[in-house]
C-alpha cells in the first residue's frame, strides 16, 4: 500500500516509485526466466510474435529490445501481472475494478540498448478517461547510466501531444514543443516498481553502459475507461479484468486527444513506428 502523500504526488506529478515491493526471490524468478528467453532468441533473425530484435541481434550475439506480452509466454510473468501487492497500490489510483491492458518486457543490452523516443502512452491508445498507468518492474538496478526511464513532471495535465508527423502518426512527440531540461530520471532497484500516467510525457536514452536494463510493464486502468479504437471482441475485453468486476457503462470525462492514425508505412513496435521520425531526440548520445 502507498501513504496519502505518495498519492498525492502521483496525482501532481504524473509518477512515482514505491520502494521494495517485490522480494529478492521474485525478482530472481523473473531474471532467471527473462535470460531463459533471450537465450531461445537465438533460433531467430527477424521480429516474431515474442521477440522484438536489435539492428545488431545474431544467433552468436542475442539481442532484445522486448518480449511482446510476456504474461501469455510464461506463468511467473502472469503472477507478476496478478500481484496483490501491485494491484492494491493501482487500485489506490484508479479505483477497486481494475482491467490489464497488456504487458511488455523492453531490455536494454549493454553498450547500446535501443533508446525510446519522447511518447506519451496516451498519444497510441487514447480511452474514454485517463484513469490508466503503467507500473514498471525493473529486474535490474537502473539507473541513468544503463538508460533509465525519464520523465517531465506535471506533463499529464493540459493539453494533449501530439505524435504526428507531417500529418501521420510516428509515436513521438518533437523536441520542438518541450524542454528536455526539465527532465527527471525515475532510479529503481529491483524490487521496486515505478508507476506513471498514460499521459505522461517519457522517454529513455540507449544503454551506453556496461550493464543490462531489464524492465516488466503491465498497464492497468480503470474498468470504465474504454478505448476511442473500439473493443473489438468483448469476452475478450472482459477477460483481462484482474480485480473487480467490469461494466456496461464507459465514464466519459474532458480530456484532450490527438487520434493516432494515419499510421506510418511500417508498423509494430514502437521501436519500428518510432523509425518514422525526421530526427530522433537521442542523435548525439547514440553517435558519442
Amino acid at each position: 500500500m502507498i501513504d496519502k502523500e505518495q498519492v498525492g504526488f502521483y496525482r501532481e506529478n504524473g509518477y512515482l516509485i514505491v520502494k521494495n515491493v517485490l522480494s529478492r526471490e521474485e525478482v530472481a524468478e523473473l531474471g532467471r526466466i527473462t535470460d531463459e528467453f533471450l537465450e531461445r532468441s537465438r533460433e531467430v533473425t527477424d521480429h516474431s510474435e515474442v521477440f522484438d530484435l536489435e539492428p545488431d541481434h545474431t544467433p552468436l550475439a542475442p539481442k532484445l529490445r522486448r518480449i511482446k506480452e510476456p504474461h501469455k509466454q510464461h506463468p511467473v510473468y502472469e503472477a507478476a501481472r496478478r500481484n496483490e501487492r501491485i494491484l492494491d497500490i493501482v487500485e489506490q489510483l484508479v479505483g477497486p475494478n481494475i482491467r490489464s491492458i497488456g504487458t511488455k518486457l523492453n531490455m536494454k543490452c549493454p553498450d547500446g540498448g535501443s533508446q525510446v523516443e519522447w511518447h506519451t502512452d496516451w498519444g497510441f491508445y487514447p480511452h474514454t478517461n485517463d484513469d490508466i498507468l503503467e507500473v514498471g518492474i525493473p529486474l535490474d538496478d537502473i539507473k541513468v547510466e544503463n538508460g533509465c526511464l525519464m520523465v517531465i513532471p506535471g506533463s499529464q495535465t493540459g493539453a494533449a501531444w501530439s505524435h504526428h508527423e507531417d500529418g501521420v502518426f510516428i509515436g513521438a512527440v518533437s523536441e520542438k514543443v518541450f524542454d528536455m531540461e526539465y527532465a527527471v530520471p525515475v532510479i529503481a532497484s529491483a524490487g521496486d516498481i515505478s508507476i506513471h500516467h498514460v499521459r505522461l510525457l517519457h522517454g529513455s536514452a540507449p544503454n551506453l553502459s556496461n550493464r543490462p536494463r531489464r524492465l516488466l510493464l503491465q498497464g492497468y486502468m480503470a474498468a470504465d475507461a474504454f478505448p476511442l479504437l473500439g473493443v473489438p471482441d468483448w469476452e475478450k475485453w472482459n477477460s483481462m479484468m484482474v480485480r473487480g468486476v467490469p461494466t456496461y457503462e464507459a465514464r466519459l470525462e474532458k480530456v484532450p486527444v490527438y487520434f493516432p492514425r494515419p499510421l506510418p508505412e511500417h508498423t509494430g513496435s514502437i521501436f519500428e513506428i518510432q523509425t518514422a521520425m525526421k530526427k530522433s531526440h537521442y542523435e548525439k548520445a547514440k553517435s558519442s
